[in-house]
């Protein structure tokens, strides 16, 4: 007898490996959060138990030389995972299309979603107090799943219908953008801090 496992779903853990960066990163998150008006009252408008600047601000690395940094590395990693995911770009590179701060206050959660049009979302964890909502996944195939038995809590990665994953400060974390995903509420008694990103 042979089981062959099909159609997997990647999650890509890199680590930013810099922290000075990682450290001016927050220091311009905070900033964005103070001085970003429209973003502070799109995040009223919307639920947002915090801030977030993905409606109001779409030129971070033109914006802050600190994002233009992160860029580079970004693309580094990205395109590992693209080789990883076996993608045939005809010699072409992913480019980076959006990159917005998140800065989740205790309570706040995002609900499950995924990043229309584009090919790679990520997000880079910058700071995550203990208790700090985890990144939840689903498997794509739930929909479909109809009349299936639930999984045993021991099911491997693969055969689980969720997958969390834990980061810590300085975590990259990529997936390919059709995979729905969702932030759980932060229980933590401090502010969850994180750059969100989609390649194209």
């Amino acid at each position: 007898m042979s089981v062959r496992r099909l159609f997997a779903s990647l999650l890509y853990e890199g680590q930013l490996d810099d922290a000075d960066l990682l450290e001016e990163i927050e220091q311009s998150c905070w900033a964005l959060a103070e001085d970003d008006r429209a973003g502070r009252r799109w995040s009223k408008e919307h639920g947002y138990r915090g801030y977030t600047s993905y409606a109001s601000l779409n030129d971070l690395p033109i914006r802050d030389p600190v994002f233009a940094d992160l860029r580079k590395k970004l693309d580094r990693h990205v395109a590992r995972f693209a080789e990883e995911c076996a993608f045939d770009l005809g010699g072409r590179k992913l480019k980076l299309d959006s990159l917005w701060v998140n800065v989740l206050k205790p309570g706040g959660h995002h609900s499950a979603h995924i990043h229309p049009h584009s090919v790679v979302s990520g997000t880079l964890y910058v700071a995550m107090p203990k208790g700090s909502g985890a990144l939840k996944l689903e498997d794509p195939r739930l929909p479909m799943l109809m009349a299936a038995p639930p999984r045993r809590p021991d099911a491997p990665d693969d055969l689980a219908t969720f997958a969390t994953a834990t980061p810590e400060p300085g975590t990259v974390l990529l997936w390919e953008s059709w995979l729905r995903h969702e932030v759980v509420p932060n229980v933590a008694k401090g502010e969850r801090i994180s750059v969100s990103f989609n390649y194209r």
